[in-house]
């Protein structure tokens, strides 16, 4: 049986945009598994898994991620990494599709993976969304959000 780490990087190998095997990816989880995106509060379940993948990839299709850091303890794996790609594709929000630029990406991350006999229970991922954001040219709108309020700043 492999290491929870080598699950771990096997898991990250997968989700590679040279690579994109959504269905190997989904193995590597319990049939229960989850997978949490934290700061957009999205949780995917079982076979669901793979549409977190498809949907980043869709936006940013040569996505890499450069493993910094990879520690184990016991079940539980803790990665700091650097998620990088280009923005090639269009990215939903709320307010509508940001279109495609070009720009690259290279978003600070840590993920945390729970393991339990070799497979992947849940995985945490907690990214520098801001970031991101900030690097396709989406800074928050603070005027929009104070007036939305009520209230206007002076």
């Amino acid at each position: 049986m492999k290491s929870n780490e080598e699950v771990v990087r096997e898991a990250y190998r997968l989700a590679e945009g040279a690579v994109l095997d959504i269905r190997g990816f989904r193995a590597l989880f319990a049939e229960d598994g989850t997978f949490n995106d934290i700061p957009n509060a999205q949780t995917f379940r079982g076979d669901e898994i793979p549409r977190a993948l498809t949907g980043f990839a869709g936006i940013f299709p040569d996505i890499h991620r450069e493993l910094l850091e990879v520690n184990t303890l016991g079940d539980v794996v803790a990665v700091e990494l650097r998620i990088q790609g280009t923005h090639l594709g269009g990215f939903p929000t709320p307010a509508g599709v940001i279109p495609p630029t070009g720009n690259r990406i290279d978003m600070p991350a840590a993920d945390l993976w729970y393991l339990r006999d070799g497979r992947i229970e849940r995985f945490n991922c907690y990214n520098a969304t801001s970031v991101m954001l900030a690097q396709i040219g989406a800074a928050p709108d603070f005027t929009a959000a104070i007036e939305s309020a009520g209230t206007v700043a002076r």
